[in-house]
Formats: C-alpha cells, sequence, structure tokens
C-alpha cells in the first residue's frame, strides 16, 4: 500500500493548480476546483488559509468569523483557518491577537510580500510569503519566509509548510500552550457532533491527545455524507519533535513546538533565546483525506514525509 501511495502522490504533483489574486488574497484552485484562499490578514492581525476543501469539494473549516453560518461557534475571534503564531514572544501576544482584542501587548504579522510559482512536471505549485511580526508599537520582533506547496490527487490535497523564522532583535519565545500552527475545524469535527480525533501513539480523544507528544494527529468526521480527516504531520527534524498538541474537542487542532511545561506540569519550562539573526527552521504538512485514520492510511502519509 505504502508504494501504491507514493506512486500516487508523485503524480500529484504534476496537476494543475490556478490562482485568482486580490489586493489582500490569492485564491488557490487545483483542476478548476477550490482548494483554498491565502488571506493576508490585514483586519486580522495575521495571514491565514480559508476556506480548505477536500478533493470532493467539502469545507473543513469553521466559517466563522470570516463568515456567520447557521449553526456554527461563534467564540475564539482568532481562530481563523489555518494558521501559524504564538502568544509569547517577549511577552508579546500573536496568538490571542485579533485587532478587538484589549488584554495584554497584542502584536500582528504583517505580510511584506507574496509570490506564487505554477506547479511543473517537477514540482507542486508553490506561495512564498515575507512576513513581519510586530510588536504593538511597530518594533519587528521576527521575521518569517514561508513556502506552501500545494499538492493534489484524486482524493487528496496537501499542504507542505516550510518555515524561517529569524530573529530581527533579542527574543525569548516563552512556554504558553497558545500556539502555534492551528487549524479551527467545522462544527462536524466537534467530539459533541461526532469528531473523533487519534494521535500517532493511538491515543484517542480529547483527554488523551492533547498535551501529550505525538508525530502527528487525524481529526476525522461525516461532512456532507461523507467521512473525512485532516492530519497535520510534524516533521522529524523540527526542534523539539516529536511536538506537543494544543488539540481540542471543540475542534482546535494545533501543535506546539515551543511550550513544554505548559502542558507537562513535571517538565521543566522552556524558554526558546534566539540572538539578533539567529534562525529556526520548521517543517509541517497538512493532508486532508478521506476515510479515518487507517483507512485514510495516515501513518504510511506520514513515513512518506518523514522520509523527505
Amino acid at each position: 500500500m505504502r508504494t501504491s501511495l507514493l506512486l500516487a502522490f508523485t503524480a500529484a504533483t504534476c496537476l494543475s493548480a490556478q490562482v485568482r489574486f486580490a489586493p489582500d488574497a490569492i485564491s488557490v484552485n487545483i483542476d478548476g476546483k477550490p482548494f483554498t484562499t491565502f488571506h493576508y490578514g490585514d483586519n486580522a492581525g495575521k495571514p491565514f488559509l480559508a476556506p480548505l476543501y477536500s478533493a470532493s469539494g467539502k469545507i473543513v473549516t469553521r466559517g466563522f468569523p470570516m463568515q456567520m453560518l447557521p449553526g456554527e461557534s461563534r467564540d475564539h475571534l482568532h481562530h481563523r483557518g489555518l494558521w501559524f503564531t504564538y502568544d509569547d514572544v517577549n511577552g508579546v501576544k500573536f496568538w490571542e491577537n485579533d485587532p478587538t482584542y484589549t488584554k495584554g501587548r497584542i502584536g500582528r504579522v504583517v505580510v511584506r510580500d507574496a509570490k506564487w510559482k505554477d506547479a511543473t512536471a517537477k514540482g507542486p505549485g508553490s506561495l512564498t510569503a515575507v512576513m513581519e511580526w510586530r510588536d504593538p508599537d511597530g518594533k519587528v520582533l521576527l521575521n518569517e519566509n514561508r513556502e506552501m506547496l500545494f499538492y493534489s490527487d484524486p482524493t487528496l490535497r496537501i499542504i507542505d509548510f516550510n518555515i524561517t523564522l529569524t530573529a530581527a532583535t533579542e527574543v525569548t519565545l516563552g512556554d504558553t500552550k497558545e500556539g502555534a500552527f492551528a487549524i479551527r475545524l467545522a462544527e462536524n469535527f466537534t467530539e459533541r457532533k461526532g469528531g473523533k480525533m487519534v494521535n500517532s501513539n493511538g491515543q484517542a480523544g480529547m483527554a488523551n491527545v492533547w498535551g501529550k507528544r505525538a508525530a502527528w494527529v487525524d481529526y476525522t468526521a461525516e461532512v456532507g455524507g461523507e467521512r473525512l480527516g485532516v492530519a497535520i504531520f510534524d516533521h522529524p527534524k523540527n526542534p523539539n519533535a516529536p511536538t506537543y498538541w494544543h488539540a481540542r474537542d471543540y475542534g482546535l487542532f494545533s501543535l506546539n513546538p515551543f511550550g513544554q511545561n505548559a502542558f507537562d506540569p513535571a517538565a521543566a519550562e522552556r524558554k526558546t533565546k534566539l540572538a539578533p539573526g539567529q534562525k529556526i527552521q520548521l517543517r509541517w504538512r497538512v493532508v486532508i483525506h478521506p476515510g479515518d485514520a487507517e483507512t485514510g492510511h495516515v501513518a504510511d502519509l506520514f513515513k512518506q514525509y518523514s522520509a523527505r
């Protein structure tokens, strides 16, 4: 099975991707079907991808607060689609940072540049973005260079994230659960609606997944009559891998490579200190697949990814 999955995935890189540009957004389609839109997030405090579609055309992310859809929860304004931030960078909050919030020192991530490169026979379509993590006074704390690679196949949707954070000044990332690479999933993924999460260790449910270290977590639900799953992979070469998971039963789904004591009170407090110019490199993959973790062959897909 692993061989056939690999062959299908390799062939997928040749499929055509199209983009549509707006002043503050770039929409990505695969073979004429919507995949996602990269929003610069000028009015949100950070960039994000939303909505995210399965290969069958079903939306797997929550609409709120971008859209007011009936039956959806309307908590946590800062949970927008798929995003990456952290809530303690020199004491500045980049996670709980909706512009309407007033508690704490609120920072924002500003997109300075974003460019699309079409897929070729040798590789997927790519979107690169250059960003600045700015404190409330406008001082740049971190520079982020992000490469997002978009893959397709008849049943999968895959995005790779290759991120480099460079300290613009002396920076300390504190120990908090509030971060970092996250998705807020559609209402059907909540446990009260029948959604289920499982990690690479075989642990299931929020009580057994939250605060545990794992190579991946998969969240599944019935969406429009189809069982669909969303998996996040933590590359084994990432700092502090395998990562801790901030995964909640209401559809929040996040890995956190910086927090430690926040998840395990018996562990030492972790502070990640960066000198000016020092870099952190991070690699993650998001896979939207049919079925659950077993029938979707998530473990095999992770093995392929981890070998890259």
